[in-house]
C-alpha cells in the first residue's frame, strides 16, 4: 500500500511545540568542515567558533563563507544586524585583523555576548555576568517572601530549588572557580536571605559548585563519545582522577582542572567572605584559643 506525498510550504504556529524541533532537524546538515572551527546550534540561534593559530583566519572565514552560502541554498536568511564578533586574544599587542563581511555588511565587533543565558566577555571576566544573576535572583526573592506565611518550610525550599537556585547556578562550573571572592559573596548574600525568609538552612554556592561539577564530570567520564572524555583519566589506585597540568591562572580556574581535584581542594571562599561578622569572627577565634589552652591544661593535670 503506498500512499500519495504532499510538500507543504506553511511554518508552523508561532509557539508551537514541534517548531524548535522541526527547525533542528531542518539545519541538521549545516556542520563545520574543520577541525579547527565547531558550529554550535541551539533552536534559531548559531554560533561559530574559530581557533586562530598563527595569525591564519583562512579556516575560520572559510566556514562563515560555507555557512552563509548553505543558508541561501536552504532558503534561510541570516540577519546581519543581530549577528557580532567577539575576539579573545590575550596578546600584548595583537595585530588588527579586518572586519568579517556578512551578506554585504561587516560585522560588528562585541566587547561581551550572551551566550544561552551566560555573559561572556573577550576578558573572560565574570563580573558582568555574576552581575546579571544577582539582579535575576534578587527579583524572584520577591514571590519567596509573598510565599512565606501561605506554604509550610518545605514547600518554601522546592519554590527556592526551582526558581531561585536554579538562577544562581547558572553554568556554575563555567565560572565559579574563576569568579572573585566579592561576586561571589554578592550571590552568597542571596542565599541568606533565602535562609531568613524560609527558617532554615540552605545549601551554599561552594557545596552546589561541588556538587555540580561532580555530577558534570561523572556524565562527562561515562561518555565516552564526549570531546572531553580522554581529560577525566583515573590513576593506577582508582580512587582520584589524573590532574591537568596547567600554565596560567586561567586555565587553572576553568572546569576540566577543577573538577579533576579532589572535593576538599576545590576553590573555597576567602575567611574574610566566610566571616562577614568581625565580632563573631572573634569571638569564635577567642572560643578555639580558649578551648585549646584548656585542653593543654587538663593534660598538665593528668600527668
Amino acid at each position: 500500500m503506498s500512499l500519495p506525498s504532499s510538500t507543504s510550504a506553511l511554518d508552523p504556529p508561532q509557539g508551537c511545540v514541534l517548531s524548535p524541533l522541526l527547525f533542528s532537524l531542518y539545519t541538521n546538515g549545516c556542520t563545520s568542515g574543520h577541525q579547527s572551527v565547531k558550529l554550535l546550534k541551539f533552536a534559531d540561534d548559531t554560533t561559530l567558533i574559530g581557533l586562530i593559530s598563527d595569525g591564519d583566519e583562512s579556516a575560520y572565514r572559510g566556514e562563515i563563507d560555507r555557512l552563509v552560502s548553505w543558508c541561501s541554498r536552504n532558503n534561510l536568511e541570516l540577519n546581519s544586524l543581530k549577528t557580532v564578533e567577539m575576539i579573545v586574544d590575550f596578546r600584548k599587542n595583537p595585530a588588527p585583523r579586518p572586519p568579517v563581511i556578512l551578506c554585504d555588511s561587516p560585522v560588528s565587533s562585541a566587547e561581551s555576548f550572551c551566550f544561552l543565558g551566560t555573559t561572556i566577555t573577550k576578558e573572560l571576566k565574570w563580573e558582568q555576568n555574576i552581575r546579571s544573576l544577582t539582579k535575576k535572583a534578587q527579583q524572584r526573592m520577591y514571590f519567596l517572601r509573598q510565599l512565606k506565611f501561605l506554604l509550610p518550610v518545605k514547600m518554601l525550599v522546592n519554590f527556592y530549588t526551582a526558581i531561585t537556585e536554579s538562577i544562581l547556578t547558572s553554568s556554575i562550573t563555567v565560572w565559579f572557580a574563576a569568579a572573585t571572592a566579592r561576586d561571589k559573596a554578592k550571590l552568597q548574600r542571596v542565599i541568606h536571605s533565602a535562609e531568613k525568609v524560609i527558617g532554615c538552612s540552605l545549601s551554599s554556592l561552594q557545596e552546589l559548585y561541588v556538587s555540580r561539577s561532580q555530577r558534570r564530570a561523572a556524565k562527562i567520564a561515562a561518555d565516552p563519545p564526549h570531546p572531553g572524555n580522554e581529560l577525566f583519566r583515573s590513576l593506577p589506585s582508582g580512587k582520584r582522577l589524573r590532574s591537568i597540568r596547567t600554565r596560567t591562572s586561567r586555565h587553572k580556574n576553568s572546569f576540566f582542572p577543577t573538577a579533576s581535584q579532589p572535593a576538599e581542594q576545590c576553590p573555597t571562599y576567602p575567611q574574610k567572605v566566610l566571616f562577614a561578622n568581625p565580632l563573631l569572627y572573634l569571638a569564635i577565634k577567642t572560643f578555639l584559643i580558649l578551648t585549646k589552652f584548656q585542653n593543654l591544661f587538663i593534660g598538665m593535670l593528668v600527668k
